[in-house]
């Protein structure tokens, strides 16, 4: 356990230099302080008195080369330096399917409250990479028949549809539970008939009571004849909302509650929003989901563990019906600790109640934020596939995610100039009037030219980073020395670039305003002229990380908005 402040420093140095060296930019702040705190929790207590350490640590290691970042990890720490050139198991990929041999028919079936969240691509990628490598079908079906509770969006279908082709998981077919009700109405009488289901009149707060006791509903003796009769008055407005319910006849002395006598049907008179007052009975997912899977010939269901109790309860129904049930994979819950919950309920309160802008919002976990920020398809594809099928929850950082990404992004990125918190510098000399960048470090496609001259401005963090007296390259411009802070002022010196100086990044006095929404908030700036050009594009600002240009402004003091994606 560290308890000096000297043997602090030395930590922060060690992940200061393995965060620059893994990046090859100047470390990041919050990443060497969340590294430092979950290597060393016992430092959490003592935040406030790390947190300027970090940076006087972070300030002198920016002044250094990238040479000797990696000379002076390997002298200290060897062992992270290791750790960033070590290679990464063979991907695994899927466990095989058993019964897959002759085909797959697997399905993916949201309820269309909201656009598919990172949980949700799990399964739409998981379920039609096994379809690709088996052959047979990857249908998505919209579960949909809740018109209250989990009301489904109109605009969501199409949102599914777009993003699991966006994806690369087009589905083969696309059902809509609530467009079929009455293909499940022939299948609740067959039921009755064979006495598997029967209408139970029950208060619901009774029928609650007799479930945790195990005690038969007075209902459960009537008559096939008396069964049909009420389901009769359910469909035809005999009986009203909330008077009878069908219910699946199972166990009433079942050692689990849950699978006690399930209801299969209620009557529900709130219009649905995609097909209105077209039906008043409505069935429940457990019903409606075993229905489709035996309808639509699924050969295999990959669930949550979680809700294993739904293969129990609709087990019964498969019995009476004398139906083979699909082979049931369950998987463990994935969180991810920058977003924690995927809940569509709650995000969607969320944006309704001003806390979010909108389902893009880089902040939540939507596949359309995703999108938004510059993610790739091919990045979620690898990193869901990677992460199997087993049944351990697992949590993990988007760290993962980024780490794909990155090695699609870097190649074909553009580098562009943005200053974020800018100050103004004065720089006294003949500082040259044009530089010239190129558009990416290792792939020659040329030059972009940015109007310099003797004002200019640079990160607001490099100022207060900096003393009188200090010699530092302006990226691709000119040396100087820094003369005065407040205000800002500086003096050329030379062009030399063979000088072994602190390196920072600049924009033109007469810069593009530019916004950037992050996952923790906004950076406000001013940028050079190219990233106008970038629209739609996956761009890497220079020692601040790639982002995607979403948007240009139509007036010249519109600011340009761009999505984070990560370092």
């Amino acid at each position: 356990m560290c308890q000096s402040m000297e043997e602090i420093r030395e930590l922060i140095e060690k992940y200061a230099l393995q965060n620059a060296v893994k990046y090859n930019a100047a470390p990041n702040a919050g990443a060497v302080m969340g590294k430092l705190m979950g290597e060393r929790p016992e430092l959490r207590s003592r935040a406030k008195e790390v947190s300027p350490l970090i940076s006087e640590v972070l300030a002198s290691v920016e002044k250094t080369s990238p040479e000797e970042w990696k000379r002076r990890l390997e002298e200290i720490a060897p062992e992270l330096l290791l750790q960033l050139s070590a290679k990464k198991e063979p991907d695994k990929g899927l466990p095989s399917l058993e019964g897959a041999e002759n085909g797959v028919v697997m399905r993916f079936a949201p309820n269309p409250n909201g656009p598919p969240t990172l949980g949700s691509a799990r399964g739409i990628i998981v379920n039609s990479e096994y379809v690709r490598e088996y052959g047979g079908k990857f249908i998505i079906r919209f579960d949909d028949t809740d018109p209250v509770k989990k009301r489904p969006m109109l605009e969501a279908y199409g949102w599914y549809l777009e993003d699991c082709e966006w994806l690369g998981a087009k589905p083969d077919q696309v059902i809509t539970a609530s467009e079929r009700i009455n293909q499940y109405y022939p299948i609740a009488e067959e039921l009755i008939r064979r006495g598997g289901a029967y209408v139970c009149r029950c208060p619901q707060a009774a029928f609650k009571e007799h479930k945790e006791k195990g005690i038969e509903c007075r209902d459960r003796g009537q008559s096939i004849e008396e069964n049909l009769e009420l389901w009769e008055g359910m469909l035809d407005g005999s009986l009203k909302e909330g008077e009878a319910v069908l219910r699946l006849k199972t166990d009433m002395g079942h050692r689990d509650p849950a699978i006690r006598d399930w209801p299969a049907f209620r009557i529900v008179t709130t219009p649905h929003p995609l097909v209105g007052d077209r039906y008043r009975v409505w069935p429940l997912l457990d019903f409606e989901s075993a229905v489709e899977d035996h309808l639509l010939g699924t050969t295999h269901i990959i669930r949550g563990k979680d809700l294993a109790d739904s293969g129990n309860r609709q087990r019964y129904l498969y019995s009476y019906l004398g139906w083979e049930y699909p082979r049931v994979i369950h998987w463990g819950r994935v969180k991810i600790h920058q977003f924690g919950s995927f809940s569509t309920s709650k995000l969607r309160r969320a944006i309704e109640e001003g806390i979010y802008t909108g389902w893009d919002d880089p902040r939540i976990p939507t596949v359309r934020a995703m999108r938004c920020r510059g993610i790739r398809p091919e990045a979620l594809r690898r990193f869901m596939i990677d992460l199997g099928v087993g049944e351990t929850d697992i949590s993990l950082s988007m760290d993962s995610i980024y780490a794909e990404n990155r090695k699609l992004v870097d190649p074909e990125a553009n580098r562009r100039f943005f200053v974020w918190d800018p100050v103004l510098l004065d720089i006294e000399g003949d500082v040259p009037r044009l530089a010239r960048a190129p558009l990416h470090p290792t792939d020659d496609r040329g030059f972009r030219e940015i109007p310099a001259g003797n004002k200019l401005y640079i990160c607001r963090s490099d100022l207060e980073s900096s003393r009188v007296g200090d010699v530092i390259r302006l990226k691709d411009l000119c040396n100087m020395e820094i003369t005065a802070l407040e205000p800002a002022k500086a003096r050329f010196l030379d062009r030399d670039v063979g000088k072994r100086i602190r390196i920072i990044h600049w924009a033109p006095f007469n810069g593009l305003k530019v916004r950037v929404l992050r996952p923790d908030g906004v950076d406000e700036g001013l940028g050079e002229a190219g990233i106008a050009e970038e629209l739609g594009k996956v761009v890497q600002f220079e020692r601040y990380g790639f982002v995607q240009v979403n948007r240009i402004g139509e007036r010249i003091d519109e600011p340009i908005v761009a999505y984070f994606a990560h370092r």
